[in-house]
Formats: structure tokens, sequence, C-alpha cells
């Protein structure tokens, strides 16, 4: 698949004012910091279709974008400790829950985990959360370039390990770099796969 275009459609706190549910959505949410927006960027080929920032917290609302004039990209608030008043955190979850569970055409939740970081309990409870309500999902490795390839594949091989105390079968992973632009193609096709198969 080629994104040939991508455009800004809306951006709302509260999810019954998102757009119609008339096309398929792919939502990326991780922890605040994890190169979110960077890897949006970098999946669109678009330099600031996402707003970057040093400072975490920067995306505090569900974010469409219509790509190809067929299905929609959605950014998400991150979860986790940002730079927010505790009400607005608790804000976000609810936010974060709201839309995961009431999206009927959300067809794959993309979470993103800092490569770099050994298993994170906040990370590892909302992949739980996401499995128990049978949200279609997919594992996205952040940051790739941040480290050796023995390195990278030890902490995948670890996080892995950590999912299977708790899931029969994994859900997919891939890795990335917004960098380096590695894996750009294989986040692509999955799409793409995923459009076909709900075709």
């Amino acid at each position: 698949m080629e994104i040939k275009n991508a455009e800004f459609v809306s951006s709302h706190a509260d999810v019954s004012k998102c757009p119609p549910p008339d096309k398929p959505e792919f939502a990326f949410i991780g922890r605040s910091n994890v190169g979110k927006s960077s890897l949006i960027n970098m999946l669109t080929s678009r330099r600031n279709l996402a707003k970057t920032s040093g400072k975490p917290g920067k995306t505090q609302t569900i974010n469409h974008f219509i790509i190809n004039s067929n299905w929609y990209l959605v950014d998400l608030p991150g979860y986790g400790y940002a730079s927010v008043s505790r009400d607005k955190r608790q804000g976000f979850g609810k936010m974060i829950e709201q839309y995961i569970l009431k999206r009927e055409n959300l067809y794959c939740l993309f979470i993103l985990i800092d490569v770099r970081l050994e298993p994170q309990k906040i990370d590892l409870e909302f992949i739980q959360w996401c499995g128990s309500k049978e949200i279609p999902l997919c594992l996205v490795f952040t940051k790739a370039d941040k480290l050796t390839r023995n390195q990278l594949n030890k902490n995948i091989s670890v996080y892995s390990a950590t999912l299977k105390r708790t899931w029969s079968e994994l859900p997919s992973l891939l890795v990335t770099s917004a960098t380096e632009k590695t894996g750009k193609d294989d986040l692509l096709l999955f799409i793409e796969n995923a459009l076909a198969d709900n075709a």
C-alpha cells in the first residue's frame, strides 16, 4: 500500500462527536513519549501531520485523519503519566476506553511500545485489558534504531516471554524506527491485509 494523501479531519475529546463510523479505522496509542506522533508522520510521509513534542502528553484528544479517501488513521491520547492534572489523566482513561469499546469500525488498535525498556506494568495492563475485551490489536515496538541488533532481539524475546504467561497466542508484533523509517512497509502491509480481510 502507498499512502497518496493524508488529511486532518477532526479533533474531539468526546467520542460521540467523532466522524460517522462509515470507514475502517486504525488507531495508534501508547504511553506518553513513546514516539507515536513521529511514527504516524513517518508512516504517512508527512512531516507535521501529527504534532510532535518533547513534552509528554501532547495529544489530548481523539484525532482523525482520512487516508487515501477510504480509511481513517486515528491518533489517540497517550496513557500513563503525562504532564497534566490527575483529573485530566482520569479523563483520558475514560475517553480511551469509550473510543476502544464503542467504535464498531475499529479494524485494529496499534499499541506502541518503547523497545528500549523492559516490559512496563502500565503497557502490560493495557494490552491485557484490550485482550479481555477482544479488541483486534497489534504491538508496535518503537525506537528500534536506539539498540544494537542483539539488544533489540533480546528485548523483544523478553517481551514475548512475558506476554506468553497470560496469552495463549501472541498478538502480531512489528518493529519500527521513525528515524530510520524501519517497519513502514510492514505496517502498511498489515493495514492493507486487514482492509482486504474485512472487505
